[in-house]
């Protein structure tokens, strides 16, 4: 019989030494220990999330969007880990009974030049074996009639939908039944490296008196999203790098929408830090347009306002006239890793390796959209330099793929070297995308 245990600090684990530890209870982090703790029983897995419940940040607030795949470089993370991601989360959607819809999307173009950038998103889905279409003026008229796409329009049949809370439930379910631990209110605050014999790390609640804990782990898998270069850079400060976090806000229509039955996606801009303002749906049917962009010094600035609401409401309104008055409804940020104006969505890759110089410290960095789709749907493993797949059931992710780990030589200690979400997501992203 299993253990179903969730602590909160200061607390003991069954191990003095855990076998491998995860930093980050979001969906790719869940995904990760979910999948450890189902294939290496004999093992220790502990998650540390510093929230009082898992996935308040980015695997929440975001569109809920499970990606095809289309607007990332062909030899990225994103790219490879979106295409097979998906197929592995609606996999898991139906098996697991997560609420769920292959809804299909239309990415629309207004004028000459994103009709151009519509020819790009096409050559690229058509190379990499990702189901997409043309639509006449007469098939967008006949089945989305409060649409617009002057210049043209593409079908993605394979996008869809997920009910995002009920997936990392599904997954927190997952790995506790399996013999995982996790530990909330839990925040990562110190990293010592043992010499090639683990971390040990200091965690302290952040309720009441922040009392600390001291935990060592063979292995440990930098999830943190929004904190994960903050703990990174504990690790070591003389590598020191800086996050930048990209806020978007979600609006939705005052009164009744025009009825629209699939999700809209503007045509890509270049350099954009998000895929622009869409028209997204939850599993009730209801519509949400976003997210917008905005840059913000703190990952803790989540406050939804109406400061990018006219903006919003004119590029909404480009592909879909009878928008109506909008409202501010909620906020996410996605973490990035370089700022306003270096990069941008479509151009700026995971970072998911391990710590050179340090042996069984995995960093994922800039896990943003899609990260949904990483978690469950990596089902890569880095053993000694070589890329294998790895067989079997994994995790998911922020909606779409997860790492796996391997055991070098033995089976203990557990030495995984490449996590995959997720998305992702999980993350992994996707999970489809997690915020765009």
């Amino acid at each position: 019989m299993t253990s179903r245990t969730v602590y909160t600090l200061p607390f003991t684990t069954t191990s003095p030494q855990l076998t491998a530890q995860i930093i980050g209870g979001g969906v790719v982090g869940l995904a990760i220990a979910r999948h450890l703790a189902l294939t290496h029983p004999v093992a220790s897995t502990l998650l540390l999330e510093r929230h009082s419940t898992v996935g308040t940040e980015t695997s929440s607030r975001n569109s809920e969007v499970i990606h095809a795949g289309l607007y990332y470089p062909p030899s990225s993370l994103k790219t490879s880990l979106c295409i097979r991601g998906a197929s592995l989360l609606y996999d898991y959607c139906r098996t697991h009974h997560v609420p769920h819809k292959r809804c299909g999307k239309w990415i629309v173009a207004q004028r000459p030049e994103e009709l151009q950038a519509l020819e790009g998103v096409y050559e690229h889905a058509v190379k990499h074996g990702v189901p997409m279409r043309w639509l006449t003026p007469e098939e967008v008229k006949a089945r989305e009639p409060n649409v617009r796409a002057a210049a043209g329009a593409l079908e993605s049949p394979n996008t869809g939908i997920v009910d995002s809370h009920a997936l990392m439930q599904s997954l927190l379910g997952g790995l506790v039944d399996a013999g995982g631990d996790v530990a909330v209110n839990a925040e990562v605050t110190g990293v010592v490296a043992e010499g090639g014999d683990g971390y040990t790390l200091t965690v302290a609640t952040t309720t009441g008196d922040h009392a600390e804990t001291r935990i060592t782990a063979a292995t440990v898998i930098n999830a943190a999203g929004l904190g994960a270069i903050s703990v990174a850079n504990l690790l070591h400060p003389e590598r020191r790098r800086k996050a930048y976090f990209c806020k978007g806000t979600y609006y939705v229509p005052v009164a009744a929408p025009p009825k629209v039955s699939t999700l809209i996606y503007p045509a890509p801009v270049a350099g954009r830090a998000g895929l622009g303002t869409h028209l997204t749906m939850d599993m009730a049917g209801a519509f949400r347009f976003g997210p917008d962009v905005e840059w913000v010094d703190s990952p803790d600035d989540v406050a939804a306002t109406d400061g990018g609401m006219v903006r919003a409401r004119e590029a909404i309104a480009t592909y879909l006239p009878g928008v109506g008055e909008l409202r501010p409804d909620y906020a996410g940020i996605r973490p990035k890793l370089h700022p306003h104006g270096v990069g941008g969505v479509a151009s700026a890759d995971f970072w998911i390796k391990e710590e050179d110089g340090y042996r069984g410290w995995v960093n994922l960095l800039g896990i943003e959209s899609p990260g949904r789709l990483i978690p469950r749907w990596g089902r890569v493993v880095l053993t000694r330099g070589r890329v294998d797949e790895f067989p079997g059931d994994c995790g998911v992710c922020r909606w779409g793929f997860v790492w796996e780990g391997a055991f070098i030589d033995r089976m203990i200690p557990l030495r995984p070297s490449l996590l995959f979400l997720l998305h992702l997501v999980e993350r992994c992203m996707a999970v489809g995308n997690l915020l765009d």
